[in-house]
């Protein structure tokens, strides 16, 4: 699988079919598989974190979340196929897990959410089995609490579900950190990093909308709706000035 080095991070090179692809095989393994979903707020945060940096490129599967990624390597003539979402990844997971029958766990967002979430992903895809569901508010390693109580209870509950596919909500770097740090010891086929995603499946919060998905827009929809991002969002001009004035950025 080709991939696309961006400030010393690892993207693979895929569509969204092509992702598809990769994790429906994943799922017959007999080992647990990390998918992580970078977009260009994440890179720039990695660029100067050798952990973070590290995480990321020991994950199984790392999509272009980012349009910025897009365009970036674009302008340096690396182009990356597509931009692939973690939250279209997500959808596709499910559809898998709906044909197959497979089990799905949820953790993260506030409490009740991922249970609305679980109840919205049953009535739309009757085949898929909720093994079970837990909030993101618990002491674990994402949050400098390795090994505590609650974080060892939410790993035999999680395993003792023998969930197939588990999401995970806890936002970046926190999920990325959580699932790197308790991955050699939570049993699964795939885990993936997928932010928001639950909040959008339980109705707490919306997916802009699909125009705004095609010219890659996104972005804008939230800092509108949101205009206390804007200093997160200035990322993506400064990310694009990199990748216009240093040769190296993308490789």
């Amino acid at each position: 699988m080709e991939n696309i080095n961006i400030f010393g991070i690892k993207i693979d090179n895929v569509t969204l079919d092509e992702a598809t692809a990769i994790v429906d095989k994943f799922l017959v393994e007999d080992r647990l598989r990390t998918i992580c979903t970078p977009n260009t707020e994440i890179v720039m945060t990695a660029k100067d974190d050798k952990d973070l940096k590290s995480i990321i490129n020991n994950s199984d599967l790392v999509i272009p979340d980012g349009i910025g990624l897009i365009y970036g390597s674009r302008i340096r003539k690396r182009p990356l196929k597509e931009r692939v979402t973690g939250f279209d990844l997500s959808i596709k997971l499910l559809e898998i897990a709906n044909n197959n029958g497979y089990r799905l766990f949820l953790l993260g967002g506030k409490e009740g959410v991922a249970k609305k979430a679980g109840e919205n992903i049953m009535e739309e895809y009757p085949n898929v089995k909720l093994a079970g569901f837990h909030h993101g508010y618990f002491k674990g390693s994402h949050v400098g609490y390795e090994n505590h109580e609650e974080e060892l209870n939410l790993i035999h509950k999680i395993n003792e579900v023998k969930p197939d596919i588990i999401f995970v909500g806890l936002g970046f770097p926190k999920q990325e950190v959580w699932i790197a740090k308790n991955k050699n010891r939570l049993k699964g086929k795939v885990i993936i990093g997928n932010g928001g995603t639950m909040d959008i499946l339980s109705g707490e919060s919306k997916r802009a909308p699909e125009i705004f998905q095609k010219l890659g827009l996104e972005w804008l929809y939230r800092l509108v709706k949101e205009p206390s991002r804007i200093k997160r969002q200035m990322v993506l001009p400064k990310f694009i000035l990199y990748v216009l004035f240093s040769k190296d950025i993308i490789q």
